[in-house]
């Protein structure tokens, strides 16, 4: 597919809507500034149902029950996921064992994506462009 652009990690995607303060300053500035298209994956969705539904997210209830509409809302696309996506993600060898992680790492390679995040998990795929 070769999209070009940014993934927000599910974090990013959060704080960007509730708690931009929080972000940092290189990925809102891109965010912000760029005229490149910004993606929200799929999992993402995911990851936030799940975890509000369990009591992890307390507080993103709107996000979690209006997510298309809040991440239209935020001028962000959906990216599905796809079959190759699963199939690279399932198949590198990382150690992190993440399957939200695993399928950003994947689609942000497949689809030539800067993934936005905070987390330091990525810094050991030198072939993920991260940024924060």
């Amino acid at each position: 597919m070769g999209t070009v652009g940014y993934l927000l990690d599910t974090h990013t995607f959060l704080w960007a809507v509730c708690e931009s303060h929080k972000l940092g300053v290189t990925g809102k500035q891109a965010m912000i500034n760029s005229s490149e298209q910004i993606y929200v994956s799929a999992v993402s969705a995911y990851e936030i149902t799940n975890k509000y539904r369990i009591g992890k997210l307390s507080g993103y209830e709107n996000i979690a029950t209006n997510y298309l509409e809040v991440l239209h809302s935020f001028g962000a696309s959906e990216l599905v996921i796809t079959s190759q996506h699963a199939n690279f993600a399932g198949s590198f060898n990382w150690s992190h064992r993440d399957p939200f992680d695993r399928i950003l790492a994947a689609q942000a390679t497949i689809e030539k994506l800067t993934l936005i995040t905070n987390d330091s998990a990525f810094d050991s795929l030198p072939w993920v462009s991260v940024l924060w």
